[in-house]
């Protein structure tokens, strides 16, 4: 049978617009099974191509709800106990164990999967002249730069994150998602463009309690790294969606702004729009971008960001990758595609395309949510 030019070229071809996003947020924290966000990103099965799956569940661990839940991938057996023996000098665990996984033909070459309940210890906080998040933040970031072989990749409180390389369906099946349930599921499915594919640079990226899932391009990357590294942070896991992470972290618990303030630094407003507006608005615009320049976010991209209590959906000023939003009663939706969001929930009560740069955001306990 003569192979068309669509059959030869298949795989091959560099898809700009690859990668898939999905979340659900239930504002009444009504539990949401693991199983519904992955039906949800696999509908969308062919936007990845299996070098990268992953999701954050917030409100899965509410028998340790005070405790760092800390997330590793080991190596070996040798980074294994330099990281834990690290751990120990540190911090108080409560519980310690391998994360629960099955055989899954579409997810091989596991490392060590390893998880962590764990308080700071408060003698180490108090020489530190910090307060605990930040403790435990220069912790995951000590672990990740300089104990070869270990990699935190989830440090939060009630909440996790299961990333691994393969179809982001076959990640959920492994970590088998469905034992779990939570206020507040994200998904992400990886076409790589730039970047290789290996489990620490799969999607979602996490500090602390938030997490960053990302579709596109971030041509600003090392203008925004260069900015952000001062501070503390190290982006070295070779992708740039890791940079949103830190710069999500520093302006909202490092510099206090509100979320709805972090999307008007990374997704601000062009100049020439900012001299139309009224004049609170032009001034309050101003100021963002004087005083945080270096953190707007250029290129395409669409994202979901989940935190303690909320997730916000995001995409760039432009609108140049797709971001679909829906709500059905308490619960709001967020996608790349329609049918993601349909296939788990097909009555809607309302669907909306949300505008460039306007964030989308949705927390505890607020039934309208935020727009």
């Amino acid at each position: 049978m003569l192979r068309t030019r669509e059959d030869i070229l298949e795989g091959r071809l560099r898809i700009p617009s690859g990668c898939a996003i999905s979340g659900i947020f239930s504002k009444s924290g009504k539990p949401i099974g693991g199983e519904r966000i992955i039906k949800s990103i696999e509908v969308m099965h062919d936007r990845s191509n299996g070098l990268g799956g992953g999701f954050a569940c917030y409100g899965i661990y509410p028998q340790f709800p005070d405790h760092y839940a800390i997330h590793v991938f080991h190596d070996n057996l040798a980074s294994k106990r330099e990281c834990e023996d690290f751990l120990l000098k540190n911090f108080d665990i409560a519980s310690m164990s391998e994360i629960p996984t099955r055989l899954t033909s579409g997810v091989t070459d596991a490392p060590l999967i390893w998880r962590y309940f764990a308080e700071p210890l408060r003698h180490r906080v108090v020489e530190d002249f910090c307060d605990e998040d930040e403790f435990v933040a220069r912790r995951v970031t000590h672990i990740n730069a300089r104990i070869d072989g270990s990699y935190v990749f989830s440090s939060g409180k009630n909440m996790g994150v299961f990333k691994a390389i393969g179809f982001p369906e076959d990640v959920g099946r492994f970590y088998r998602l469905e034992d779990y349930e939570g206020y507040c599921m994200i998904a992400h499915g990886r076409y790589p463009t730039n970047t290789p594919g290996w489990w620490g640079g799969a999607h979602p990226f996490a500090l602390l309690s938030s997490s960053v899932v990302h579709n596109g391009e971030i041509s600003s990357y090392d203008a925004n790294r260069r900015s952000i590294e001062p501070y503390g942070y190290s982006c070295s896991l070779q992708t740039d969606t890791e940079v949103i992470a830190y710069i999500y972290d520093y302006l909202t618990r490092r510099v206090g702004l509100s979320q709805r303030e972090f999307a008007d630094v990374v997704a601000a407003p062009f100049w020439s729009a900012i001299a139309d507006m009224p004049k609170d608005r032009r001034e309050y615009y101003e100021y963002i971008r004087a005083m945080f320049s270096n953190f707007l976010i250029t290129g395409p991209f669409s994202i979901i960001v989940g935190f303690e209590g909320g997730m916000m959906a995001l995409n760039d000023r432009l609108k140049l990758r797709s971001m679909v939003c829906a709500e059905r009663g308490d619960t709001l939706y967020a996608a790349s595609e329609e049918c993601a969001i349909r296939v788990v929930e097909p009555e809607l009560d309302r669907v909306w395309a949300p505008a460039g740069g306007e964030p989308v955001i949705a927390t505890l306990g607020r039934p309208g949510g935020e727009r």
